[in-house]
């Protein structure tokens, strides 16, 4: 039984590797090694792999003893193959990064754009960016601003803006 499932797991951790091989590239280096150490204490068997025990496991050690197994099935199941390492830190990437829609980002810039010329004042909206709700320092608005189309007279293009938002910024040839 040992051998097959791990024939099973080398399998798909290789499909896994290769399908998200540039995951790394997504997380600074603290960043990784703070997954490397949440995905050590959830490998409860040490295996290099999560799985169902390793999740009833770490639930256990939390004090929650009462997880059904189709809520474990369904964490596992969000992975495209076995969890280890690699797939671990893209489930998370995919988690982290998710934005929203590109047209629920237009309509939050439209509120913003009464007139409707698709076009905000850089200085306003900076302000409002480091004044509300989850506040961005001013570093974090200005890296905005280096996908952002800002026209002579100041106004943030947020049309396009919210384009490379959802679909990354395009390369030039």
């Amino acid at each position: 039984m040992a051998s097959r499932k791990t024939k099973k797991k080398e399998g798909g951790a290789l499909r896994a590797q290769r399908a998200s091989s540039n995951v790394f590239s997504n997380f600074e280096q603290t960043q990784i090694q703070e997954f490397k150490e949440a995905f050590t204490l959830m490998d409860q068997n040490r295996d290099g792999f999560i799985d169902k025990e390793d999740l009833k496991d770490t639930y256990a050690s939390l004090g929650k003893t009462n997880v059904k197994d189709d809520e474990l099935d369904a964490m596992l199941k969000e992975a495209s193959g076995p969890i280890n390492f690699t797939m671990f830190l893209n489930l998370f990437g995919e988690k982290l990064s998710g934005t929203d829609a590109e047209e629920t980002i237009l309509n939050a810039f439209k509120m913003l754009d009464p007139d409707g010329k698709g076009k905000i004042n850089k200085e306003y909206i900076k302000r409002l960016l480091m004044s509300q709700a989850d506040k961005m320092t001013a570093d974090e608005v200005d890296q905005m601003f280096q996908f952002a189309s800002i026209d002579a007279a100041g106004n943030l293009d947020y049309k396009a803006l919210s384009y490379v938002i959802t679909h990354g910024e395009e390369k030039e040839e």
